[in-house]
C-alpha cells in the first residue's frame, strides 16, 4: 500500500509553496519551504519532460516526501510500483539497495540513486559470501532475506521479505526450519510470531522448528529502549506507542503496535488515540505528523538515519537533470536476484 502524497497536478511554483506551507505547517519553517519549493516545482517540470517517475520512502524529509514522489510508501509497496512501471527513468529516493532491487526488477530502464553512496547500516552487516557459508553449513533449508540487502545478498537466497510480510512468508515455505537474514531483532520477532526457535551460526541443530539467524542491526532502530517506552507513559499515560519490526524483541512486546512502516502510517490514521510515540526514524514522525495535524507525535525518541538524509531536494534535482548517479546490477546477479523478488511478490 501506497500513499498518495496530493501535491496538486502541474501546480506552479507559488501553489506549490502554498501547498507544501499549509501541509508542512509547524513542522518547516516557512524560510526553508520558500527554498524548497522552488527546487520541487524544477524537479516536477522536470520529471514529466523526461518520462521519470519519482519513488519516495517513508523515511525522506517532510518538504521531500511531500511535493516531489509519484509514490510514496515502504518497501513492499515501492517495490511492486517499481516492478510495474513504465517510465523510462526511475528516480529512487531512498536508499542504495532500494534503488538496486527497482534495476533488478526494471534492468532496461534507468534507475537514478539522488547521492553518491546512500548506504545502510544493515545492509552492510552481511556479505554473499556469508550466505554461501551458511548454505553450506545448513544444507537444504531455505534462505530467507530482507529486501534491506544489496543485490548480490539477494541473488544467494531463496526468497526476499520485508518487514510486512516476513512472517507470513516464513509461514508459507515448505520447511519446518529457516535461516532468516541479516536483522537480529526482525528475525526474533519473526521467530516469536511463527514459533520458532533462534539459533546463531556455528550453533547445532536443536530441533526441527530452528531459525537460523545473523547479527545485523539497524543503526537506528537498535537505539530504541524499553525505557523510552516507560519514560514517554509516565510523562504521558495516554500515549499510543507505535514501533517498528527492527527494534528489539523487547521493545516490540512492550509497544502497543507494530508493523511496517506503511502498516504504522495507516494505524496511526485510522486510531481514535491523540498522542502516539513512533519509534522508528524520525522524518517518518513528522510525515506522520503532517498528515494528522489534530494528532501529537511525541518528539522523545528522534533518531534520524544518516543514510536516508543522503538524499536531498537538491541532488535529486541534479540527479534528474544530469542522469547521474545510474544504478547499475551485473546481469548474472541480477538475474539470480529477480529470483528471489518475484517469489515473495507471489507469496505476498
Amino acid at each position: 500500500m501506497t500513499i498518495n502524497t496530493k501535491m496538486p497536478d502541474a501546480a506552479t511554483a507559488s501553489e506549490t509553496l502554498e501547498y507544501l506551507k499549509k501541509t508542512l505547517q509547524n513542522i518547516v519553517p516557512d524560510s526553508e519551504l520558500v527554498v524548497k519549493a522552488e527546487i520541487a516545482y524544477e524537479i516536477n517540470r522536470l520529471k514529466k519532460e523526461k518520462n521519470a517517475v519519482i519513488l519516495g520512502h517513508n523515511y525522506m524529509e517532510p518538504a521531500l516526501f511531500y511535493s516531489i514522489p509519484d509514490h510514496v510508501g515502504d518497501s513492499l509497496g515501492l517495490a511492486r510500483i517499481a516492478a510495474e512501471t513504465d517510465a523510462d527513468r526511475i528516480v529512487f529516493c531512498g536508499v542504495r539497495f532500494m534503488a538496486e532491487t527497482a534495476k533488478i526488477l526494471n534492468p532496461d530502464r534507468m534507475v537514478l540513486l539522488p547521492a553518491r553512496v546512500a548506504g545502510c547500516s544493515l545492509a552492510s552487516s552481511i556479505t554473499a559470501q556469508d550466505v554461501r557459508d551458511l548454505k553450506a553449513r545448513y544444507p537444504g533449508i531455505p534462505v530467507v532475506t530482507y529486501i534491506n540487502t544489496y543485490a548480490d545478498v539477494k541473488a544467494e537466497t531463496d526468497v526476499c521479505c520485508t518487514s510486512s510480510n516476513a512472517a507470513d512468508i516464513v509461514r508459507k515455505l515448505d520447511s519446518d526450519s529457516v535461516i532468516c537474514l541479516p536483522d537480529e531483532f526482525l528475525a526474533k520477532n519473526i521467530a516469536r510470531e511463527t514459533g520458532k526457535n533462534v539459533i546463531f551460526p556455528g550453533s547445532d541443530r536443536t530441533g526441527k522448528d530452528d531459525m537460523v539467524i545473523w547479527d545485523g542491526r539497524c543503526e537506528v532502530h537498535d537505539k530504541f529502549t524499553v525505557e523510552d517506552i516507560l519514560n514517554a507513559r509516565q510523562q504521558f499515560p495516554d500515549t499510543v506507542v507505535v514501533a517498528h519490526p527492527e527494534c528489539s524483541p523487547e521493545v516490540v512486546e512492550a509497544a502497543d503496535y507494530s508493523g511496517s512502516t506503511t502498516a504504522m502510517t495507516r494505524f496511526v490514521r485510522e486510531s481514535d488515540a491523540e498522542r502516539f510515540l513512533i519509534l522508528t526514524e524520525c522524518a517518518m514522525g513528522d510525515n506522520i505528523a503532517a498528515e494528522n495535524p489534530e494528532k501529537e507525535m511525541l518528539r522523545m525518541c528522534s533518531i534520524r538515519c544518516s543514510h536516508m538524509n543522503e538524499i536531498t531536494l537538491e541532488d535529486t534535482l541534479t540527479c534528474l537533470r544530469q542522469d547521474i548517479y545510474q544504478i547499475e546490477v551485473p546481469e548474472d546477479i541480477r538475474i539470480r536476484a529477480k529470483r528471489s523478488l518475484d517469489r515473495m511478490l507471489k507469496l505476498s
